[in-house]
């Protein structure tokens, strides 16, 4: 059996799938990706560090007491700046923790999800930049959407980033867990983003992938006269059925690479 690969590996395989130039989901250094280490820690990358290029140096430890303790009060961006700096596992590090690493603390804690993949996807862009952000977004098109994306993705309106957006994902992720029973495996980010949640490296890179087609798919059907989404009945029938759910296990355990 073929070793497994390390956390820190996973991460930088993930972060340059999301880096390749051809995938069109960053550019520079946009985009930010994380994984739990445990129930006291996690790796987030480096702010300003390009994703398609980042070694194991690109990536930072950081407490999830620290991080999310960010959230408990309102700050300037100098408190901001300097509580990153304190949530590093390694005070000596010249590197400082993304922007988003408390956003990142928040996705973590949730359950089930190991791996963030923040992206902006220039199709998916394109939605989450439209007048018609939420009707668009919402709407489910296809049964491998939801299979892999999940039946219900989680809409946040344009928040300043940083631990401003955090706090508001913070209080609308709790309401979606409240209202649905799970957490979402999609969030999209109005005139910012998008983020995909998972168990795994291969689920971060299938709902990025296919929130990408969903994307496209909505923006030709637009051309094409207009969305026809599918009825909320069948949304649920997709999203209750077991062979789907089977579907769904093979389709995240099969390579995205």
């Amino acid at each position: 059996m073929a070793d497994q690969p390390t956390r820190l590996e996973s991460l930088i395989h993930l972060s340059r799938w999301l880096g390749e130039p051809a995938r069109d989901c960053v550019m520079l250094g946009e985009g930010n990706t994380s994984t739990r280490l445990g129930d006291e820690s996690f790796l987030v990358k480096a702010s300003g560090v390009e994703l398609a290029r980042v070694e194991a140096a690109g990536f930072l430890e950081v407490g999830f007491a620290a991080a999310l303790s960010l959230l408990s009060e309102e700050l300037d961006d100098k408190a901001v700046k300097r509580g990153l700096n304190e949530a590093k596992v390694d005070p000596d590090s010249p590197l400082r923790p993304s922007v988003e690493t408390a956003l990142h603390a928040v996705c973590l804690s949730l359950p089930g999800v190991e791996f963030v993949g923040h992206s902006h996807p220039t199709a998916v862009n394109a939605i989450t930049c439209s007048k018609d952000f939420e009707a668009i977004a919402q709407q489910c098109l296809f049964p491998d959407q939801i299979v892999v994306c999940g039946a219900y993705p989680l809409l946040v309106p344009y928040v300043d980033p940083g631990v401003p957006l955090a706090r508001e994902l913070q209080g609308r992720l709790a309401q979606h867990v409240e209202q649905h029973g799970r957490p979402p495996k999609s969030i999209y980010l109005q005139n910012h983003g998008f983020i995909a949640l998972g168990a795994s490296v291969k689920q971060v890179q299938a709902i990025t992938l296919m929130a990408v087609k969903a994307a496209r798919i909505a923006a030709g059907a637009i051309a094409c006269g207009g969305i026809h989404p599918m009825s909320e009945a069948d949304v649920r029938r997709i999203d209750g059925r077991d062979d789907e759910h089977y579907r769904q296990r093979v389709i995240e355990s099969s390579s995205t690479a």
